[in-house]
């Protein structure tokens, strides 16, 4: 499955953006989505991750009550609502797929086997 992560930008501490990752290439109802994020100089960390139903989903204790992962598979896309960013939130945010039907979550990278290419996301404080 090839995957496309768009919305990122500039925003100000206290906002909000709302991520996408729209996939093609195969049916993304079969497939669990994770969003991980880098900044400068940092390791790539996980953010949150929904299983392929969407009945399922983990997130990072640094964004819980803050982000909101779904999905919409009859469209092919899973969103990562943000709200109330904060400064160190800036990161390139990535997501990326594997397939399974199971209905569990999984929050190591090295679970997943598709990635998009990033899309920047910089709050200003």
């Amino acid at each position: 499955v090839q995957l496309q992560a768009s919305g990122g930008g500039l925003v100000q501490a206290g906002g909000s953006l709302r991520l996408s990752c729209a996939a093609s290439g195969h049916t993304y109802s079969s497939y669990a989505v994770g969003w991980f994020r880098q900044a400068p100089g940092k390791e790539r960390e996980f953010v949150a991750a929904i299983n392929w139903s969407g009945g399922t989903s983990s997130y990072a204790d640094s964004v819980k009550g803050r982000f909101t992962i779904s999905r919409d598979n009859a469209k092919n896309t899973v969103s990562l609502q943000m709200n109330s960013l904060k400064p160190e939130d800036t990161a390139v945010y990535y997501c990326a797929a594997r397939y399974s039907k199971s209905g569990l979550v999984m929050t190591s990278e090295r679970y997943y086997s598709s990635w998009g290419q990033g899309t920047q996301v910089t709050v200003s404080s």
